[in-house]
């Protein structure tokens, strides 16, 4: 029979060895498990959202842009409207100016015709000596229109010419050709190749000869 003593050798005893082993293989089975274990990802924070300016911030940022760009408008229509202005009396103030300057040219000739019958007027002479200078004065018009380039419309002895003439009444005769202009009833004016105003006329019925 077996004693007590010897299920005492069969018993397996614990040592301060095996304990130490029982550690060792527990800290390896550990870090075995903790190995095979994925490492927590490392967690990032959220980075911060941009500061965007507000929906009425940005009315309120078109609105200022809207009434700058108005007000630049109103002050270059503003500037537009005073120079038409300006243009305007300007070109009003030279036309006036070449109006002027055209009369004068046109009245200064005859001042000295006018002078001329006030003197005539206060003559004490003879009717004859009042032809004479009244004959004077209407030369002196006539100067004075032939500086402006006026001339008289040519008229008796001249055919008479629908274009220059208006005639006023006709004269029968055999001596005269048809149609021409035997009297002068009010003296014609042209300015260069313009008419001013046709001569009145009365012109020769030839029945004896045929009209062009």
């Amino acid at each position: 029979m077996s004693t007590v003593k010897d299920r005492l050798k069969r018993w397996p005893r614990t040592t301060s060895r095996n304990k130490e082993d029982n550690q060792k293989m527990n800290t390896e089975q550990m870090e075995t498990t903790e190995a095979k274990q994925p490492e927590a990802a490392t967690t990032v924070p959220p980075a911060e959202p941009l500061e965007l300016p507000s929906e009425l911030e940005q009315l309120r940022t078109e609105r200022d842009q809207l009434a700058q760009m108005l007000a630049q408008s109103q002050d270059r229509l503003a500037r537009l409207q005073a120079e038409f202005d300006n243009t305007r009396k300007r070109e009003a103030k030279e036309r006036q100016d070449i109006r002027d300057f055209a009369v004068q040219s046109a009245i200064e000739p005859f001042l000295g015709v006018l002078d001329n019958f006030a003197l005539a007027l206060m003559s004490d002479g003879d009717l004859a000596q009042l032809r004479t200078g009244v004959q004077l004065i209407v030369k002196q018009m006539e100067d004075a229109l032939r500086g402006l380039n006026i001339q008289p419309v040519e008229a008796v002895g001249a055919q008479f010419d629908p274009r220059i003439h208006e005639a006023l009444g006709s004269i029968e005769t055999v001596e005269h050709p048809d149609h021409q202009v035997l009297e002068e009833i009010r003296r014609g004016y042209k300015l260069r190749d313009k008419l001013l105003r046709p001569a009145l006329v009365k012109i020769a019925i030839n029945s004896a000869q045929k009209s062009d």
